[in-house]
């Protein structure tokens, strides 16, 4: 049986509960019914498990018989899980400019669809310089080409905006279009024969081209008058 130690944030157990009797539950959630307090902490000791007041409000207050120490090693475990799921997506930052070059294109949108696929979201800046500011339309043709060539990792989530000398967009995980890619992926793979392994191997030898016609047609030697 545990110590009966508890703070704020935890409910009382054993000797800390304080009710004349409690709704009983048993260890295997069955309900026991209304035991005085004495008798419920006596069968939890016979357990070697621990009487812990789950609901405190009610009249009388609902105790479980359950082994604390476990409980909260497992709730533990849950809140530690679900802060890691909810910190690990970051924004992370990729920058183009309007006039660059196919090679640095595909580079940076390679990296983009990484990132995508693992998880994180992506703000995409277009960084103008000087009279390139009189042509927002070159910035927003990169961000849609962006946006199309990474169709298969992610969505727009923040449409193209003008934000001082740059204009930006924020792309997402796509999880259904993740998921249909690799399906497509998938039956490409099943479906393209292995080397070797095609029906030419049993088709026999392939058959001859006809000859090429013995016939030629001479070249013009009309000249154009003069």
């Amino acid at each position: 049986m545990a110590i009966a130690t508890a703070t704020n944030d935890e409910p009382r157990i054993n000797d800390r509960i304080r009710a004349r009797e409690v709704r009983l539950v048993g260890p295997d959630g069955a309900q026991i019914g209304i035991t005085p307090l004495a008798q419920a902490l006596d069968m939890a000791r016979e357990l070697e498990l621990d009487l812990v007041e789950v609901a405190d409000k009610a009249n009388p207050p609902v105790c479980r018989i359950m082994d604390y120490g476990k409980y909260k090693y497992e709730a533990a475990q849950r809140a530690k899980e679900s802060r890691r799921k909810s910190t690990n997506v970051v924004v992370k930052e990729m920058k183009y400019r309007p006039k660059i070059g196919a090679g640095d294109f595909g580079t940076k949108t390679k990296k983009v669809a990484e990132f995508l696929a693992e998880g994180h979201k992506v703000k995409i800046t277009i960084m103008f310089r000087g009279r390139e500011m009189q042509h927002p339309e070159l910035g927003r043709r990169i961000l849609d080409q962006v946006a199309e060539a990474v169709a298969e990792q992610g969505k727009v989530e923040i449409y193209p905006r003008l934000d001082g000398r740059n204009m930006t967009m924020v792309l997402g995980p796509d999880k259904k279009a993740q998921a249909a890619a690799e399906r497509r992926r998938t039956t490409d793979d099943s479906s393209t024969p292995a080397p070797g392994s095609g029906s030419a191997q049993n088709s026999g030898p392939a058959p001859e081209a006809p000859a090429a016609s013995s016939t030629e047609t001479p070249a013009s030697t009309d000249t154009p008058d003069a």
